[in-house]
């Protein structure tokens, strides 16, 4: 989790979607982790696996896989094709990065519109987990929410380009590459 530097209200936006992605992926990956051990010592001390172990995980893989998701756009961790952009100069790099952030908050957005639909859909059709007993659209309720929060990511990052002199790749990642390169 980090302190917003954006201004005011994009500020508090800011710092609420870091700690709400600290808090979903630190609790689905805590939980993932202690299911699968309890199903682990269930299975080979005591004889049986727990009957909504598997289930459990695919739902935690999904709030991890969507909360991820902004996650890396905070983080600027987002694979990048970057070869025209590194050539460019600074000024339209800049230019570029916010219409790249504008875009792809924008999509992102469009996704979750669609995920909401697909929910709606999932929620009609009456389907549920065999072993939970719970609506099939419950656990599709990550995809959307994480849409959402990428596409707030993207957006402040093109906010924060606009009213900053520095390049930045999200809203507190500088643009440019470490000095040391790992093999």
């Amino acid at each position: 989790m980090h302190e917003s530097s954006l201004p005011g209200f994009l500020g508090v936006i800011d710092s609420a979607i870091s700690r709400t992605e600290s808090f979903l992926l630190a609790t689905g990956v805590l939980l993932m982790a202690a299911n699968t051990i309890a199903n682990v010592v269930g299975r080979f001390l005591l004889g049986n696996s727990i009957f909504f172990s598997e289930e459990l995980n695919r739902i935690l893989i999904i709030l991890i896989t969507f909360a991820g998701i902004s996650y890396a756009a905070r983080h600027g961790r987002h694979i990048r094709m970057s070869a025209i952009y590194d050539a460019l100069p600074p000024r339209m790099r800049k230019i570029l990065m916010v219409i790249i952030s504008l875009v792809t908050a924008l999509f992102m957005y469009l996704l979750c519109y669609y995920a909401v639909k697909y929910i709606g859909t999932q929620a009609s059709r009456g389907r549920i987990l065999p072993s939970l007993q719970i609506p099939v659209w419950v656990i599709l309720v990550w995809a959307p929410v994480g849409f959402f929060m990428t596409g707030t990511q993207y957006l402040l990052t093109a906010i924060k380009n606009l009213t900053s002199k520095d390049i930045y790749l999200s809203t507190y990642v500088l643009e440019g590459y470490d000095e040391e390169i790992e093999i």
